[in-house]
């Protein structure tokens, strides 16, 4: 991992805990321009890592930070690729959009991270 990829890496760790400690839903283009992402490929980039964030809090035991990043364009839940990753490690089974995801992702909310 280069040096940028850390910086990067740490700013979206400490934009992503304001915002759930603040208790708002951060887009994944804010978190990306909060992090400064560098071009191209920025969102890639941003999803890549909060699917290791992802795996890194379940095996912790620890609620699921990357679910208060979401879509502008999904009413205010995560992209597909969050609920597929969560399928992949046995949290969710279910279709990647619809009532069922947005219900699971609600659960998720309520779980919000110390």
């Amino acid at each position: 991992m280069t040096s940028e990829q850390e910086e990067w890496q740490l700013r979206a760790s400490i934009a992503l805990d304001a915002a759930i400690a603040g208790g708002h839903l951060i887009t994944y283009a804010e978190l990306a321009d909060a992090a400064r992402i560098p071009a191209p490929h920025r969102i890639h980039k941003l999803t890549s890592w909060l699917e290791t964030l992802l795996e890194d809090d379940h095996h912790a035991a620890r609620p699921l930070r990357a679910a208060w990043v979401v879509s502008r364009h999904r009413e205010q839940v995560p992209a597909p690729g969050f609920f597929m990753k969560c399928q992949d490690l046995g949290l969710y089974d279910g279709a990647p959009k619809g009532q069922q995801a947005a219900d699971f992702h609600r659960r998720l909310l309520a779980q919000r991270p110390a």
